[in-house]
């Protein structure tokens, strides 16, 4: 069983909280069964979790509810601890460089602080 935690800024703030409060709640309700799925399961289908190629060790969780794609991207910390950097409403084939490079900054704020 994995554990999954939030990133943190150094104020306490969590971007992923912030943006989990703008989906609509059949939206959060899609989102809480897949991070449920990533939790318990040991084999995922990479429908729903798939490593981010050219990162470092950046990982996807990939939500659709209707014709919304919604993206959270982590990183695994100790294990099978998996933190929530930073979450998106996905609106182009490739996952935006900006959200990735976002990701990146806080996994290494993270590991820096922790």
């Amino acid at each position: 069983m994995r554990i999954i935690d939030f990133y943190k800024n150094v104020n306490g703030d969590s971007p992923v909280q912030k943006f989990f409060d703008t989906l609509n709640s059949k939206q959060m309700q899609k989102t809480a069964w897949v991070l449920t799925l990533i939790k318990e399961f040991d084999n995922i289908p990479v429908i729903y979790f798939k490593k981010l190629e050219n990162t470092d060790d950046l990982w996807e969780i990939r939500i659709q509810q209707g014709s919304t794609k919604i993206r959270i991207i982590c990183f695994f910390s100790k294990g099978k601890t998996i933190i929530l950097t930073s979450g998106f409403i996905k609106k182009t084939q490739r996952t935006p460089k900006n959200e990735i490079e976002i990701a990146e900054n806080r996994k290494k704020d993270y590991l820096r602080r922790y």
